[in-house]
């Protein structure tokens, strides 16, 4: 397999800092890349360095002849004066200057087959079916309207459209998923799937990763680390490489106090076996100990104790613009809870977390706030913040501490704990990544306490350490948390209800985690769709004559069927948490590190876990096929 596009030894600078630091790594044809690292770690300076808008302070990026390499950056370019379908068509300028140049020629020029044989191989030929496929699947605006009136996300849709559609050698996707709704997501990752290029992805979408990744590469204090596999494997093989570098070091630490002990002894003799052993203990003694990578303590501040009451909607309903987002929600929120809200773009998710802090009135229905509940909202639009000012004037706004339950810390103290160090303290907002303005964003407000915790869309532009630590805090948090997000894994892992907007201004409550809640509608689905197809099946094989039918009738539940019928979600949905909490505690490297005597009790348990859920919607579908007979029956009979 051959390689596409390197860079060998590449070197660059910001100021004293080198966030590539003689790195090197070589892209393979048809290579599915994901690449990690914190935010500020220079991932999108490298992706640059391959896209070609930015060269090295030192070494080299070299590129296979013709290569056809088309970048999405955080920071995307659009047009402001052309309509979205100009724009995205602009993204397949390789392949229009070449059918352009084969309608220029002569037929009988010699260039037309070669010309034509490009054209197929990047499919240019369908350009067009390929250009409308991607607006719909990826929520697109309208293709005529102008880019400058678009929002944020519409514009993030635009620039993913016209990255993809020119079918590339080489795609290059720096956070493909932020402002993409879950249908979007699943359907780039099949896009991905089928893609016969090479492709490099940054994403904080841990599920994204695990599905598109076949070999992900670390970007780690300037250098570069690779791994085939997924992100899953990826984890795993660090957590064992982490293992042995803390056992080289233990080893380096036990030699150096042996030695050192023996140092200052002071040995009289000067023979050449003392002068080697002295060597040696000051060689091992300069080598650079084991570096620990820092992790965010990303805890939020005790928040006051919330009331009885904490919120409460009745009929809720908001129509903007002339367009109902949603109507007829009923909802009590309790202490406590971790709710998700998921679904597409649109469909008012913001809107309702608007409508209940206050800043929309309802369009219809009421919200009833408890005399102690006190909101705190992150906002998605990240506007709270001053590009001009540093990050500890943003974080302060004037004050020298921050109220921590019944005591107080320096902001300075407070700000370390979200990872910023000392000189980026004083860092201008403008100068900031945007993993670091997410952090600090994060420290501002969140330092503002509140018992009711709403977070619009939380994830974006988050590193996956941080990400990780942000769970934690939402999980230990005591309030109650209320939060948007695309985010599969952050859903499952935080939330304890999954409010879905489907559509038609429906708003759909589920208890437990996204995963459950996408299970429970499928089987809704498919049950729908057995009962539709039953009463299909007997209304074309009812007899024409008005006589009722003779014969013997379906047998209806008995009333202790009945119950375990009606139990038998709560049923599965028990035992399916046992499942997600035994896979869990297998997703710890630790576990294998620290408890090996428990594994195979464990394996067995989770073994056990599973066939009981396929026991359970056997028995499941075997009641409700009782159940939807004895209905139909009922209705032939009628």
């Amino acid at each position: 397999m051959s390689t596409i596009i390197s860079a060998s030894e590449v070197t660059v600078r910001y100021g004293a800092r080198a966030v590539l630091d003689a790195a090197t790594l070589a892209i393979d044809e048809s290579d599915r890349i994901g690449l990690v690292g914190r935010n500020g770690c220079g991932k999108t300076t490298f992706l640059k360095l391959l896209a070609g808008v930015q060269a090295p302070d030192i070494g080299d990026v070299s590129r296979r002849r013709d290569l056809v390499v088309s970048y999405l950056p955080q920071d995307f370019m659009l047009d402001a004066t052309k309509s979205v379908a100009e724009n995205i068509r602009d993204g397949a300028k390789p392949v229009l200057d070449l059918i352009a140049e084969f309608e220029s020629l002569p037929h009988d020029s010699k260039r037309h087959e070669e010309l034509e044989h490009r054209i197929q191989a990047l499919e240019g030929w369908t350009l067009d079916q390929r250009i409308e496929t991607a607006m719909s699947h990826l929520n697109c605006p309208a293709g005529d309207r102008r880019v400058d009136t678009l929002s944020g996300g519409e514009k993030r849709r635009v620039a993913m459209c016209r990255a993809i559609v020119s079918l590339p050698d080489f795609l290059i996707l720096d956070e493909p998923t932020n402002h993409l709704d879950p249908e979007s997501i699943d359907w780039v990752a099949d896009f991905l799937d089928e893609f016969h290029g090479s492709f490099l992805v940054v994403t904080h979408d841990r599920y994204f990763l695990d599905r598109v990744a076949k070999r992900m590469v670390e970007l780690y204090d300037g250098k570069f680390w690779s791994q085939n596999g997924n992100y899953t494997d990826y984890l795993l093989a660090k957590a064992e490489r982490q293992e042995a570098d803390a056992t080289i070091e233990h080893k380096r630490q036990m030699f150096l106090k042996k030695e050192l002990a023996w140092v200052r002894q002071g040995p009289r003799a000067q023979r050449s076996k003392q002068k080697d052993r002295f060597e040696r203990y000051y060689d091992e003694a300069a080598k650079d100990g084991l570096v620990i990578e820092e992790d965010m303590e990303l805890v939020i501040p005790p928040p006051p104790q919330l009331g009885n009451r904490t919120v409460e909607v009745s009929n809720l309903g908001m129509t903007l613009g002339g367009k109902k987002l949603f109507s007829g929600f009923n909802y009590t929120f309790e202490n406590g809870q971790r709710i998700g809200v998921c679904g597409r773009n649109g469909l008012g998710k913001t809107t309702m977390l608007k409508a209940i802090i206050g800043q929309l009135p309802p369009t219809e229905g009421t919200v009833k706030i408890g005399q102690l509940t006190k909101f705190n909202y992150v906002d998605q639009g990240r506007l709270q913040l001053n590009e001009e000012r540093s990050v500890l004037d943003e974080a302060s706004d004037g004050t020298e501490f921050v109220i921590w339950g019944d005591s107080k810390i320096s902001v300075r103290s407070y700000l370390k704990r979200f990872l910023f160090a000392d000189d980026r303290i004083t860092t201008q907002v403008k100068k900031l990544s945007g993993g670091e303005r997410s952090r600090l964003l994060l420290a501002k407000i969140l330092k503002c306490g509140g018992n009711f915790l709403i977070l619009d869309e939380p994830t974006n532009d988050l590193d996956l350490p941080t990400l990780r630590v942000l769970e934690e805090a939402l999980i230990a948090f005591p309030g109650m948390v209320l939060v948007v997000s695309h985010d599969r894994y952050f859903l499952n892992r935080v939330c304890t209800n999954i409010l879905a907007f489907e559509g038609d201004g429906k708003i759909a409550h589920s208890v437990g985690d996204y995963d459950y809640y996408l299970e429970k509608k499928e089987r809704v689905a498919k049950d729908a769709a057995r009962q539709a197809a039953a009463f299909l099946s007997a209304s074309k094989s009812a007899p024409t004559q008005t006589a009722k039918p003779s014969g013997p009738k379906s047998r209806k539940l008995s009333f202790k069927e009945q119950r375990e019928l009606d139990g038998m979600e709560a049923q599965i949905h028990a035992v399916e948490a046992d499942v997600v909490r035994i896979e869990s505690l297998f997703a710890d490297p630790e576990l294998f590190r620290k408890n090996a005597a428990k594994v195979n009790a464990l394996t067995g348990e989770l073994d056990a876990a599973k066939e009981n859920v396929t026991k359970l919607y056997a028995r499941w579908e075997e009641l409700e096929a009782i159940r939807s007979a004895s209905v139909a029956s009922e209705s032939r009979a009628c």
